[in-house]
């Protein structure tokens, strides 16, 4: 669909976004029984794995029927390219096919590829202008995209959804911090994307400068590629410095647009018409409930050129499938995602995510925005290697007296996660600023 063709004065931009909960499972099924056939005879990975299980994708009756398929993990996918080298064993298209080959960052292992056909790049822009339009974007708009473009998959997804719904699009990319300021305040841009620590970082250099970004003409914000954006205190910093609002989008390289963010801001909705969701214990694998933390495990519903069943996405998150204020029936990722299931801390038995760190350093008033969680032997038992307190890096704002603030930090972490922290409070600037993603968790041996 296109903005042409979209109905100016339309609630939503697909019917889906309303069906019945029946009528989505209903969907779901026929969708991936159709798609588990295809994938265990044009992807050489399923073919194998289905073979091995004796597995039959006519034998799938219901949706609980997927949980007989075990878990593909990032793994699994860097041994298939690993021995097959370049391309792996996931492509389940002939490569004349293919349109769009993307890679991983590369940061923890050797930059894999994920595959796109043309087809799969339309449903990819239909979904992304989905998101838009849900947050009020409309064709008129200046939509300035400050995910970065180099070896990135969000850019380029951003930059076609938007264009599809009829936005002006600026594809401007995460550097040059000041051009991009005085870009929005000289051509008037309405909407922006990036990461929750560019924008904040976009807002301080803004008022350095001699700029009021909750002057400027943005009215809507889009974040993405971290968590903050589900962090309430964060959103609330993000909003009050730009005086927009400011909405939580959730993809990853594998699955690109999965939830985002409506108007009553309750947590992203899954775009349950493209990916099949699971909940699952991060142990035990076994389904857990609506309401209970778990792992997000996903299945492509229709893509081409990569499909992938039973992904571990290794994301943490709650979901809510009752019916949403907004009319959208698709389930909601309450709180955005709550972190790494391999990034969670255990502090005295106390499971911890950087998440809800976050949203206690954001409260404390005479803080900067920037802090850092660092894991480190001065938090570590000495024999069993055990967390027994976190180590908190901040920066004060100018005037803020130091010893006042690590002592109202100390407390508030204590009261509200229950664990210990060692608070170093840093002169403003001493931190690193982020153009892209932040890493705010550091491990040191």
């Amino acid at each position: 669909m296109s903005a042409l063709e979209h109905p100016a004065d339309a609630t939503y931009w697909d019917a889906c976004e309303t069906w019945s909960r029946d009528r989505l499972a209903a969907h779901q099924l026929q969708a991936l029984q159709s798609q588990l056939r295809r994938v265990g005879r044009d992807s050489a990975f399923y073919r194998r794995r289905f073979a091995e299980l004796g597995f039959e994708p006519g034998d799938l009756a219901s949706l609980d029927d997927l949980r007989r398929l075990p878990l593909t993990r990032k793994a699994d996918y860097s041994a298939s390219v690993a021995a097959n080298a370049p391309w792996g064993e996931f492509l389940a298209v002939p490569r004349e096919r293919l349109a769009r080959i993307h890679f991983s960052s590369g940061t923890t292992a050797a930059p894999v590829p994920q595959f796109w056909s043309h087809a799969d790049l339309e449903r990819w822009a239909d979904l992304y202008a989905r998101y838009a339009y849900g947050q009020g974007v409309r064709p008129g708009d200046l939509f300035q995209c400050l995910f970065t473009y180099t070896w990135f998959v969000g850019g380029l997804g951003a930059t076609a959804g938007y264009q599809r719904l009829g936005a002006t699009v600026i594809p401007a990319g995460s550097q040059e911090t000041e051009r991009q300021i005085r870009t929005i305040f000289a051509f008037g841009t309405t909407v922006l994307c990036g990461t929750p620590s560019f924008m904040i970082h976009l807002g301080e250099v803004a008022r350095k400068l001699g700029f009021d970004p909750a002057a400027s003409t943005v009215r809507s914000i889009m974040v993405g590629g971290e968590p903050g954006g589900g962090v309430p205190a964060t959103r609330r910093r993000i909003e009050e410095i730009w005086g927009a609002r400011c909405y939580d989008a959730y993809g990853s390289l594998e699955f690109q647009t999965i939830g985002f963010d409506c108007p009553e801001q309750g947590g992203p909705h899954i775009a349950e018409d493209f990916v099949h969701a699971e909940l699952v214990d991060g142990e035990s694998g076994d389904p857990v409930p609506d309401g209970t933390p778990g792992v997000l495990v996903l299945t492509h519903l229709d893509k081409e050129a990569g499909p992938l069943v039973r992904w571990w996405t290794g994301d943490v998150v709650v979901r809510d499938s009752s019916p949403c204020a907004c009319g959208r029936t698709h389930a909601r990722l309450i709180g955005g995602v709550r972190g790494r299931a391999d990034d969670m801390l255990v502090v005295r038995g106390i499971n911890l995510f950087p998440s809800s760190v976050e949203e206690v350093v954001r409260c404390q008033p005479g803080l900067a925005d920037e802090y850092r969680i660092v894991v480190d032997a001065s938090v570590r038992n000495a024999d069993t290697g055990l967390l027994n307190a976190i180590r908190l890096q901040v920066e004060a704002e100018e005037g803020a007296d130091p010893a006042a603030l690590a002592a109202a930090l100390t407390a508030a972490v204590k009261d509200r996660l229950r664990v210990r922290a060692q608070v170093e409070v840093l002169p403003l600037g001493s931190l690193p600023r982020s153009e892209h993603k932040a890493k705010r968790l550091v491990v040191e041996p």
